[in-house]
């Protein structure tokens, strides 16, 4: 299979090329911290989204050794909203180790022993930061190359075909004099004219050499195995504010699902519905609870259906206090909640307000 010509990308993405806030001009060098950092943002999140995180977390964080030296609960608090919260657990554990290290290791193989660092983040990291010609493959990559060369065999199974088939696409020489722009020339190629659906393969620098647009298929690949349904659990959290408009809240266990993250008190989350009188068992405390509805969260591996229940007290017990935290009802969102325990929340303080 030929390797598509790398001048016509790279002449295509000089003229093209987005402009992020973690990305170097050109003729600059990159920051490693910058490029790390936004890696590690960009995993199951766009770019779109990742922007503001990114400039409050550079903000509260300007250098690695900042991070580093930051608390754990400061950093998950920044990072409460971009999901995924082994990613922040890792990235503070990262951030300690280039430190420790003297600073980021400058090849694929050092870059993978860092915490939390894969296969795709320590190639990105290496070709963009370090100039190592090596080519991160990414869903865009993966999307590209199944149109280069017509590969019609369904994610996942082709995988690894496309992966080796990826590695071979710096093989020109144009590309390897310029690892760092030939990588982000293929993540901006497949954010744009190479995108998932309705490829704008008129406007593409490889049209003339892509196997998928020769044979009428581009539109189609990726092809995708068919998803299987996602089960789903159910639980019951505690919406609770006293006379001085605080709330209790709780620290999660320091493994599993959303560690040591913050949340509401509530039941174990299980594969069964919580009727009201069961629910209330794992309450907080004994007062008169409003059902506030269902609200559904959506995680990797399923989906979570949470009844919401609320109620006003006038004080809290000592007992309550010591098996969680008060905060002020107003300022919640300056804690490491994730962006299910917010939606708890706004779900309880309305029907509070009704």
């Amino acid at each position: 299979m030929k390797t598509p010509p790398a001048r016509s990308l790279l002449d295509w993405y000089d003229r093209h090329r987005r402009v992020l806030p973690w990305r170097s001009g050109p003729g600059q060098t990159a920051d490693p911290y910058a490029v790390w950092l936004s890696e590690i943002m960009l995993q199951q999140t766009t770019v779109k989204a990742v922007g503001p995180y990114y400039h409050r977390f550079l903000e509260k964080f300007p250098t690695v050794q900042a991070l580093a030296a930051a608390d754990r609960d400061d950093v998950l608090s920044a990072w409460a909203g971009l999901g995924y919260y082994s990613r922040a657990r890792n990235l503070h554990a990262c951030a300690q180790k280039v430190v420790e290290l003297g600073g980021f290791p400058n090849t694929v193989e050092g870059l993978l022993t860092l915490p939390g660092v894969g296969a795709y983040t320590a190639a990105a990291v290496a070709a963009i930061a370090f100039g190592v010609p090596v080519v991160p493959v990414d869903g865009n990559v993966e999307r590209i190359t199944s149109r280069l060369f017509a590969i019609e065999e369904p994610l996942p199974a082709s995988r690894k075909k496309l992966a080796v088939l990826a590695s071979g696409l710096n093989a020109d020489k144009e590309a390897r004099k310029r690892p760092s722009d030939f990588a982000q020339a293929l993540f901006d190629l497949g954010a744009s004219l190479c995108s998932p659906r309705s490829p704008a393969c008129g406007l593409c620098p490889w049209v003339t050499v892509c196997a998928a647009h020769k044979a009428g298929i581009a539109a189609t690949l990726p092809r995708r195995a068919p998803k299987a349904v996602k089960p789903v659990r159910y639980g019951a959290h505690f919406l609770v504010i006293d006379a001085a408009g605080q709330v209790l809240l709780r620290k999660r266990p320091e493994k599993g699902l959303l560690a040591a993250m913050t949340e509401l008190p509530g039941t174990p989350w299980r594969t069964e519905p919580w009727s009201t009188e069961e629910a209330l068992i794992h309450a907080p405390v004994q007062t008169e609870w409003q059902d506030c509805g269902m609200v559904k969260h959506v995680f990797t591996h399923f989906t979570l259906q949470v009844t919401v229940y609320a109620a006003r007290i006038s004080r809290f017990s000592n007992q309550a206090v010591q098996e969680g935290f008060l905060a002020p009802a107003t300022g919640v969102d300056a804690l490491s909640l994730p962006s299910l325990m917010l939606k708890c929340i706004k779900r309880g303080l309305k029907t509070l307000a009704t």
